[in-house]
């Protein structure tokens, strides 16, 4: 399974202080992140997305400037399968990007996307006339209903003007469960907490929520 990031300030941040805690906390993960890793980020012209197949700890990340957004995902390929860098999230559609981590059985869905996390970025976007928060309250029950045993959905789908959590598990919290962080004017979410550092809250199961 994948892990997770996401960050939001008032003032630019450097990107790459976030990504070097967030690798080390890939690294040490209980389940292997090393089938690649991805970032998007906010500059003046939109969406800036970087992937490699490499672990994200073996990535060089001084070539990050600043943001006021960054998405960030460490890829655990399900099966070890579909090891390809396009697999690679974000996924970024050109208003949004969307990150996944988790593992559904049996889902019934017809939807377009060369993953299952691309399926459900796609679904959840179905529902766009209800609004950002409720279209992801509203696709995230749908899949539930129509998946035979959700062992884990968490989501985050942000654009520059809103961005929206859920996090569903049914086993394993200590893995599962994502943590949040406040610091100055930066918020964090994170599927767990940096290495060493205090501060940060777990994120409740089964919420769904604008960040």
């Amino acid at each position: 399974m994948c892990r997770l990031l996401w960050v939001r300030s008032e003032r630019p941040f450097q990107i790459s202080s976030h990504l070097e805690r967030f690798a080390a906390l890939a690294r040490e993960s209980t389940e292997y992140q090393g089938h690649g890793w991805g970032c998007a980020w906010l500059d003046t012209n939109g969406w800036k997305v970087h992937r490699d197949i490499r672990p994200i700890w073996e990535d060089n990340f001084t070539q990050f400037r600043g943001t006021t957004l960054l998405l960030a995902h460490a890829r655990s390929a399900f099966r070890d399968e579909g090891i390809r860098i396009e697999n690679n999230m974000p996924f970024v559609d050109g208003q949004r990007a969307f990150i996944f981590n988790g593992e559904l059985r049996g889902v019934r869905i017809r939807e377009t996307g060369r993953i299952g996390a691309e399926k459900i970025f796609n679904f959840i976007k179905r529902f766009d006339h209800y609004g950002r928060l409720p279209s992801v309250q509203k696709g995230v029950d749908v899949i539930e209903k129509r998946t035979r045993y959700l062992r884990a959905m968490n989501l985050i789908i942000a654009s520059p003007d809103s961005s929206e959590l859920a996090t569903i598990y049914n086993e394993n919290p200590a893995y599962f469960q994502m943590h949040c962080c406040h610091q100055a004017s930066e918020s964090i979410v994170c599927s767990a907490p940096y290495p060493g550092e205090s501060g940060w809250q777990p994120i409740s199961n089964r919420t769904i929520q604008s960040l």
